[in-house]
């Protein structure tokens, strides 16, 4: 496609990722990020723009769509802390679902009918069968889950109202950082397993936190599925062809189909670094369910995307990469 594509949340950790991505193949990308939690320094394309504003600014998604003429929008800006969305629903319900309101009335009005959105496996809640295909019902049980979900069911009516086509791309756990080591994860408070147990090697924080150790799994703790975010990247520019070249809207997994375990993060974070992780075990936490695996053969059906990272410790070696270079640096200075 040779139309502009805006890319909402384009400085945060999958955004700036996908950006790079589509920016080397040579699309033209406009970045609208409020830099709440993106970073401006994670858009390192000489050829593309950053705006700073909200995504729910009518006046400058207007002024946006009349100088640029989009073809598409891939949209990343959301809040995603499922703690905070508990504690403050209407934060994650007003920003994730009523925010984009506005974007989409404004491609409505330019007759921009291409939208690929950054969805969750946490629209499912807990799994009535693993691996997760997408024919499990999708019962969100915290409101991060509901403020996707809802947006989800919104892009559908608009679909059947309007024709905007959508591509739902339901992650699992984001990990890894850019092969160059130039970007990668950073956020604050950052909440996910692998750089915490990066951050706990390099004596940013004490130790990692390990919530239950008696799972009915094969080593008693957690397993989750980790995807790497250059093949998350990918996904979103795949989707971009698909919608682009007439196909159907479509809500489909990104995962690997391998699980992984806390302890096995923790076995592969020191096997990388070759230092001892201090950790600290408890109590299973409320609501986890001991596997989250994703089933990953529609997209492939649908996108003809599969993950090239499969192994957990290449993500946990770009991730190091990452935070004890540019990441590191940026905080010891």
């Amino acid at each position: 496609m040779n139309s502009p594509v805006l890319v909402t949340g384009g400085a945060g950790y999958i955004g700036s990722h996908t950006v790079r991505l589509l920016a080397a193949e040579g699309r033209k990308v406009i970045v609208l990020d409020n830099l709440v939690y993106g970073h401006r320094d994670a858009i390192v394309d000489d050829g593309v723009e950053l705006v700073i504003g909200e995504i729910g600014d009518k006046d400058l998604l207007r002024d946006l769509f009349a100088r640029h003429g989009f073809g598409a929008v891939v949209h990343f800006a959301a809040y995603a802390f499922v703690g905070e969305s508990v504690t403050d629903p209407l934060k994650y319900y007003r920003n994730n679902t009523a925010e984009p309101l506005a974007l989409l009335e404004v491609m409505q009005e330019f007759s921009c009918k291409i939208f690929v959105f950054s969805s969750t496996c946490a629209t499912y809640g807990v799994p009535e069968s693993i691996p997760i295909s997408e024919s499990n019902p999708q019962q969100p049980i915290n409101p991060y889950g509901r403020s996707k979900l809802m947006l989800e069911w919104i892009l559908s009516d608009c679909d059947r109202a309007w024709g905007l086509r959508s591509a739902c791309l339901r992650y699992f756990n984001a990990s890894g950082s850019s092969s160059d080591g130039l970007i990668g994860e950073d956020h604050e408070p950052e909440t996910h397993l692998i750089p915490r147990v990066l951050m706990a090697v390099s004596g940013e924080i004490s130790h990692v936190d390990v919530f239950g150790t008696d799972y009915p799994t094969p080593d008693g703790t957690g397993v989750r599925d980790y995807i790497h975010v250059d093949d998350l990247a990918t996904a979103h520019a795949k989707a971009l062809d698909h919608l682009a070249s007439g196909g159907d809207s479509l809500c489909c997994n990104l995962g690997t189909g391998v699980g992984v375990s806390v302890k096995e993060v923790i076995a592969a974070v020191e096997e990388i670094t070759g230092k001892k992780v201090p950790v600290r075990y408890g109590p299973r936490r409320a609501g986890d369910p001991p596997e989250l695996l994703a089933d990953p053969r529609f997209a492939a059906e649908r996108l003809g995307w599969v993950a090239r990272h499969r192994d957990v410790r290449e993500m946990v070696r770009s991730a190091w990469t990452w935070l004890s270079g540019p990441r590191g640096g940026r905080y010891s200075s």
